[in-house]
């Protein structure tokens, strides 16, 4: 039965998360944070992290398209976790590190660009939607879920695809 109270709460909170992570996001570039620890490993945890989501939404997206509910409900849940911990890991290393500069030249520079600013916007944009799209499953409201999932999956997968493609691009300038 659809609890619509619930969804409502859940979907303050998904709002509240959107706007700090977006804050932070904004901050993490122009605030440095001064560690004697070196946190130079996380690109590639990131990358990893990242993957790691797209692969578990493929498995997701193909569970779901075979009936299997439950086995998508976990892949669902273990996608939020991969990317959770991607954002934490992400912003951590931007307020303690500074910048990588992408340092190729020609049609790759133009390349590169596009996919990074692509990737930047869709995960701002994507962020309270699939939230909310999690929502509206985790409130048994399948149908409102499914609607939106068919266009939220797609840029999310995007995203979880574009971000290891990014840094294997940028990896030879760390």
């Amino acid at each position: 039965m659809a609890n619509i109270a619930l969804e409502k709460k859940l979907n303050t909170l998904a709002y509240v998360v959107s706007v700090v992570v977006l804050l932070l996001v904004g901050l993490m570039r122009r605030v440095k944070i001064q560690t004697d620890i070196d946190f130079s490993f996380l690109p590639p945890v990131h990358a990893s992290l990242n993957a790691l989501t797209a692969v578990i939404l493929v498995v997701a997206f193909i569970h779901i398209k075979n009936g299997r509910v439950e086995q998508h409900r976990k892949a669902i849940y273990a996608a939020m976790v991969t990317s959770a911990l991607f954002l934490l890991s992400y912003v951590l290393y931007h307020f303690t590190t500074p910048e990588t500069r992408f340092g190729g030249e020609g049609i790759i520079r133009y390349v590169y660009f596009f996919i990074l600013i692509t990737h930047i916007i869709l995960a701002a944009l994507t962020l309270p939607f699939i939230l909310l799209t999690f929502n509206r499953a985790y409130t048994d409201q399948f149908d409102r879920h499914k609607k939106m999932a068919r266009w939220v999956f797609p840029l999310w997968l995007y995203v979880a695809v574009t971000g290891p493609v990014c840094y294997l691009m940028l990896k030879p300038y760390y």
